[in-house]
């Protein structure tokens, strides 16, 4: 999908017209849609899903890496050395189950099946289960529905899962660093993620 494509689905989900314009309808009615209780936590969301997403561009995880540089930074733990990371290079189903394979769920050559997908990278067959349970559809059997028709839906289940629409009150850079640990597991992007949440913050009325 293209960005306003993103955006026009995100605006039939919630009920707003689907002019494909994020704007303060959108924001507004996708706070009732989903039952976001402040405007604040609004702002976080769209602040942190917006930068996980490359703006609406990054619905799979891309496993395919072409440098052992990106891919020892990524996993460190699991790429201790050049030799053991040039085996994976340009091989994202094999490099998939080794970083995710009997872990989150998986069983043996599964981790690159349940990879991460959707806006916020819904990962892991014991958290495709969860989704499917709530979303009412079968995403285990079928895990590319989490980046084809519910990017957006994994992304509040996120949040759901990790308790974190009542967390802090305020757009405050502190309570922004706060929903960023948590959603990142670090302040990773954490420069441009502050004033996406505060520019959201200002857009709902």
């Amino acid at each position: 999908m293209t960005k306003k494509e993103s955006i026009q689905y995100i605006q039939r989900v919630v009920g707003a017209d689907p002019d494909g314009i994020l704007g303060n309808e959108t924001l507004t009615k996708f706070q009732c849609h989903f039952g976001v209780p402040t405007k604040a936590m609004t702002a976080q969301f769209w602040g942190n899903l917006v930068h996980e997403s490359g703006d609406f561009s990054i619905v799979v995880e891309d496993m395919r890496y072409t440098t052992v540089r990106a891919l020892r930074k990524t996993w460190p733990s699991r790429f201790t050395s050049d030799a053991l990371a040039e085996q994976y290079l340009r091989q994202p189903e094999k490099l998939g189950n080794f970083v995710y394979d009997n872990r989150m769920g998986n069983g043996k050559g599964e981790g690159y099946k349940y990879r991460g997908r959707g806006w916020m990278q819904l990962t892991g067959k014991e958290m495709y289960a969860l989704f499917s349970k709530w979303i009412g559809e079968d995403c285990v059997s079928n895990p590319d529905l989490v980046a084809t028709k519910y990017p957006l839906e994994s992304a509040v289940f996120m949040f759901n899962q990790k308790r974190l629409w009542n967390l802090v009150q305020t757009v405050s850079d502190e309570d922004i660093k706060v929903i960023r640990t948590r959603v990142n597991g670090g302040l990773i992007g954490i420069e441009k993620v502050i004033p996406l949440v505060k520019q959201f913050y200002n857009m709902i009325k």
